[in-house]
């Protein structure tokens, strides 16, 4: 329950965000900051995935 009531804060900020954006190339920022820590996250546990299973796989 709480990781939706996070998830539709940040919903209405982003909406809100674009409502009030100058231009185009603000919208595209404020897209890709939002997004851009889900994808590092996880890109960082496909990386621990990944060395753990090569890790087992040479034991």
């Amino acid at each position: 329950m709480r990781t939706s009531l996070m998830w539709l804060i940040q919903q209405s900020t982003i909406e809100k965000k674009m409502e009030e954006a100058p231009d185009s190339a603000y919208e595209i920022g404020v897209v890709i900051g939002s997004y851009l820590p889900f994808v590092v996250l996880a890109g960082i546990a496909y990386a621990i995935y990944y060395y753990n299973k090569k890790k087992r796989d040479s034991e």
